[in-house]
């Protein structure tokens, strides 16, 4: 039986190494969780560094006002 367009997302997701930048847990440090691909990514440039930054300090914001989800533009626009 073929997967589903969902289901087959959901997999892909699955497959993916979430990380933090610093490789530290979340709740330690503050920073936002995306694939290490994106991250290694994002590190790679100065502009990426800086939206990094700035998505780590939406985290921690949304963090402190205890929301458990911030809406920090890291994937916005990502197909999924």
């Amino acid at each position: 039986m073929a997967l589903k367009k969902s289901q087959k997302s959901l997999k892909r997701w699955t497959k993916q190494k979430w990380r933090t930048p610093s490789g530290k847990k979340s709740s330690e440090t503050g920073e936002v969780y995306a694939p290490a691909k994106t991250i290694k990514k994002l590190k790679g440039t100065a502009a990426g560094r800086r939206k990094l930054a700035a998505a780590n300090k939406k985290k921690r914001e949304a963090t402190r006002k205890g929301k458990q989800h911030a809406k920090h533009g890291l994937h916005k626009g990502k197909k999924r």
